[in-house]
């Protein structure tokens, strides 16, 4: 993550903002006097968001973990011709 002092970031804040958002990047915004905070664009904090009730849903883990072990055996779920056709027309 990169790192700027605040008054730098008042001195460019729109070209800092327009990066946060198409670089998809953090940026942390340093202060001594107010502390630091963090800037990300709202699309990356939805997704983290995601990530995090992922992480923390032992059931949907569960499933994840079962579905990894029969995918790595070979034994996972293979679709029909027409299910593979029908996902592959989307």
């Amino acid at each position: 993550m990169n790192s700027i002092p605040f008054k730098q970031f008042k001195t460019n804040i729109q070209d800092l903002i327009k990066k946060v958002i198409t670089q998809h990047i953090a940026l942390k915004i340093t202060d001594p006097n107010q502390g630091d905070f963090i800037i990300l664009s709202a699309e990356d904090w939805e997704q983290q968001q995601e990530t995090l009730y992922v992480l923390q849903n032992s059931n949907l883990m569960e499933q994840i973990n079962c579905s990894q072990a029969t995918h790595f055996q070979n034994k996972g779920y293979s679709p029909n011709q027409q299910e593979l056709d029908e996902i592959l027309s989307i």
